[in-house]
């Protein structure tokens, strides 16, 4: 059976990440996924019967609650078929052949800001914290020009991959064991 997964980010995403996880562990390999960037997106689409299933993060052990999740969740009713976790490492990128000295400003999601605030209040005090929609969005749109060049990004090493960028240090979280909560949603 054919099952159609929207997940709360773009291509390259912890999200992603989790669904294809999700999918493996579950022997689930007649599958597509549908990047919708924000839960309220994935929620919106269940309802409306464009997906089958919604893959999105509720909790960081570092981080805390997701909150645009919570808010989100709150909005809509959907039955919770599945919660389980990964193991979430962040790495930080810039375009090829920016140095470290050259960064002034590093974009990502609001979680991944706050599951580094220890790493960047360490070695990036000076740089220009900017929240984006998603981890792999933020590297998506430093690739395309959207933000500066001088910009750095948080996300998933796919990312780097996906958008051609060069992971300037890895595993960045403040903690070695960083776990995220997901939630696979269905219609109810």
């Amino acid at each position: 059976m054919h099952i159609t997964i929207g997940v709360s980010g773009s291509e390259g995403s912890f999200s992603e990440e989790a669904a294809q996880y999700y999918c493996q562990k579950n022997n689930i390999v007649d599958y597509e996924l549908r990047y919708l960037i924000s839960v309220e997106n994935v929620l919106n689409s269940l309802i409306g019967g464009k997906i089958d299933r919604g893959v999105f993060p509720i909790e960081n052990s570092n981080g805390g609650i997701v909150y645009e999740a919570i808010y989100a969740m709150a909005k809509h009713t959907f039955s919770i078929e599945n919660i389980f976790e990964i193991d979430v490492k962040h790495n930080l990128m810039a375009l090829p052949g920016v140095a470290k000295e050259d960064i002034k400003k590093i974009a990502s999601h609001d979680q991944a800001l706050k599951q580094c605030r220890m790493y960047l209040k360490r070695r990036w005090q000076g740089a220009e914290l900017i929240e984006w929609s998603d981890t792999a969005q933020a590297a998506k749109d430093l690739s395309a020009g959207v933000l500066p060049s001088n910009a750095a990004v948080i996300a998933p090493k796919r990312a780097a991959e996906l958008y051609d960028l060069e992971i300037l240090e890895e595993s960045i979280q403040d903690l070695k064991f960083n776990f995220t909560t997901f939630i696979l949603a269905a219609k109810k």
